[in-house]
């Protein structure tokens, strides 16, 4: 049974020079690769075409009501993690958007929406529940 995984990001730099890498438990391999799958688009793996979410897609929509963005990442993610994340089971994911203000010295002020990502479950190997809280800021991205 293998009880470490490992760390992202990679440092392939040691792995090339044969030197050991390093690794965590269970829990932060899921949360590793959940914002993997957060912060890529549709495509970006040329390997899966699948592989991603798309909040990339409505990163810079100011059009669509607060709602259907909601509705379009959550469905998205939920459909992500349970296809790519198999040490998950039963995925439940929640979505808030609210808007932030940004104050620039001397400037006008920004407003982004900022996406609260809430991603419960089990893990399937040990039954425990899983939490795991990603925060992103879109149009355009950042976390």
């Amino acid at each position: 049974m293998v009880n470490s995984y490992y760390k992202l990001p990679l440092d392939t730099l040691r792995i090339v020079k044969n030197k050991e890498i390093d690794s965590c438990d269970l829990k932060q391999s899921i949360v590793s690769f959940i914002h993997l799958i957060t912060t890529s688009y549709f495509g970006e793996c040329t390997f899966d075409e699948s592989f991603g979410c798309s909040i990339w897609n409505v990163d810079f929509d100011n059009l669509t009501s607060t709602n259907k963005l909601r509705n379009t990442i959550t469905e998205s993610l939920i459909d992500s993690i349970v296809s790519q994340e198999k040490r998950l089971k039963r995925v439940n994911v929640e979505v808030t958007i609210e808007q932030e203000e940004f104050t620039n010295r001397g400037a006008s002020n920004r407003i982004k929406k900022r996406v609260d990502i809430k991603v419960n479950g089990i893990i399937s190997r040990t039954n425990e529940d899983f939490t795991c809280i990603e925060r992103f800021y879109i149009a355009p991205l950042s976390f």
